[in-house]
């Protein structure tokens, strides 16, 4: 759920299907913070348009009890950022992986 700006959210400690896809990733770029149900991607992106749009400075703190899915969380926010800095490059949403990306995760 969302709170104002801030996301709680709740390790399900299974996969669910299509929930981190490529589909999500475009359905939540194309939407504002609150338009859609709240998700991972809608914080990323609000982050990505502040960013960009409005060249505000961003920081996202993630937090939670050990196993709450705070490197989960983290994986999702970067892969998201990555294919909007992909996208507004030229590249389809459907790379399943940039440089940009793989330098970040390997990190």
């Amino acid at each position: 759920t969302n709170i104002g700006s801030i996301l709680a959210s709740v390790n399900p400690y299974r996969a669910i299907p299509g929930l981190y896809g490529v589909d999500a990733m475009e359905l939540y770029r194309q939407h504002r913070l609150g338009e859609l149900p709240p998700h991972i991607f809608a914080t990323a992106n609000e982050c990505y348009c502040c960013l960009w749009k409005r060249h505000d400075s961003q920081c996202v703190l993630i937090s939670g009890e050990s196993g709450a899915g705070k490197t989960e969380s983290t994986k999702l926010l970067l892969k998201f950022l990555s294919a909007m800095s992909q996208t507004s490059l030229g590249a389809p949403v459907s790379e399943k992986s940039t440089h940009v990306e793989e330098a970040i995760l390997e990190s």
